[in-house]
């Protein structure tokens, strides 16, 4: 009998949508759960009982947090079509990047999207030299680790689709395909994957939610916090 996966996720979270790509690209079999975060179910408490929040894998019956704990968990149970590459440094690099995508531009980027005057601005600006950064990984690179999509892809890959609404809802501009060219030929040939493309939310309703929940998520995630004295 095959192994039941279960994925515990939210229909416009770039976290979980990583994670299911990792998984079709692996050709796991798995049952998708939709969570409610305004209504967390008790099964996503108990798995997740630190952070509270999607995606969850559940393996074994066992649940994994995290997203990209969880797509190195993928990639080192089931083994075909691997993520991570198997050079020890290239595989260090990646991780590198996807952290520092995740803490430089995305943390930014969310933050320009939810705030205004001097706080957004200094966000967007933060935002442009984090890309700049990024886009001299990408160039003459079909992907980061190679002519398949990877590790690296799977963890940057909310740039391509993400961002674009992003700026629209925060009334700026991040992203600039003259200013990235090397990104911008990245963006059009992971979008292209028949695994990506056939799995994005529809952007109509993230910008309804992005929007609705601007105010939110600043006050929550992004808000400057008082300096003790």
């Amino acid at each position: 009998m095959a192994t039941q996966v279960k994925l515990f996720g939210f229909w416009c979270s770039p976290f979980s949508f990583r994670v299911e790509w990792a998984l079709k690209l692996k050709g796991v079999d798995y049952d998708y759960i939709e969570e409610d975060i305004f209504n967390k179910s008790s099964t996503l408490l108990e798995l997740n009982p630190v952070h509270k929040k999607v995606p969850v894998l559940v393996h074994d019956n066992k649940g994994i947090s995290e997203s990209f704990v969880i797509l190195e968990y993928a990639d080192e149970t089931w083994e075909q079509n691997p993520l991570l590459p198997k050079d020890p440094y290239v595989r260090a690099t990646a991780r590198f990047w996807a952290k520092f995508a995740e803490e430089k531009l995305l943390y930014a980027a969310c933050t320009a999207m939810c705030s205004k005057g001097e706080t957004k601005e200094k966000a967007v600006k933060e935002s442009i030299e984090a890309l700049e950064k990024i886009e001299g990984e990408f160039k003459e690179k079909k992907h980061f680790e190679g002519e398949s999509i990877g590790y690296l892809d799977l963890a940057v890959g909310w740039i391509a689709y993400w961002l674009p609404v992003w700026e629209e809802v925060g009334s700026m501009q991040i992203f600039n395909q003259e200013k990235f060219p090397a990104i911008t030929a990245w963006i059009a040939k992971f979008l292209s994957h028949p695994v990506i493309k056939d799995n994005l939310p529809p952007t109509d309703k993230m910008h309804v939610y992005f929007e609705g929940r601007r105010d939110e998520m600043y006050n929550n995630y992004f808000k400057p916090k008082p300096e003790e004295n």
